[in-house]
């Protein structure tokens, strides 16, 4: 859906490939997405309570965007990345370090510290 919606993105699979990318941890692909300049969408709020993973996006400036559920339907996390995307843009064109959540309808930037 986010790709149908416009958004070009490459997936942890694809970067990492299957399976290996399920051994990848978060610092690991945080700090290399931040590396590339790509902009970090994931799933777990749960992240910004992690301390290696904050300091993760601290040190390498990374861009990130989370769900504020994580329990949602796949397809319902889709359209609050797609219906935010103007908001997220708008986030990106500042530099990082930053990690927002997306809600329904907003995004709140959330503390690193």
């Amino acid at each position: 859906m986010l790709r149908a919606g416009g958004v070009e993105l490459t997936t942890l699979a694809e970067h990492y490939g299957v399976p290996a990318y399920e051994q990848v941890n978060d610092v690991t692909w945080i700090a290399e997405s931040a590396q590339r300049g790509w902009i970090a969408f994931m799933k777990d709020a749960n992240i910004r309570r992690r301390p290696a993973e904050r300091e993760a996006i601290k040190i390498s400036g990374a861009r990130c965007f989370c769900l504020a559920n994580a329990n949602l339907p796949a397809v319902t996390m889709a359209e609050r990345y797609l219906t935010n995307l103007r908001a997220i843009e708008r986030a990106c064109a500042q530099p990082g370090p930053f990690l927002y959540a997306v809600h329904a309808s907003r995004i709140a930037r959330l503390p690193l510290n």
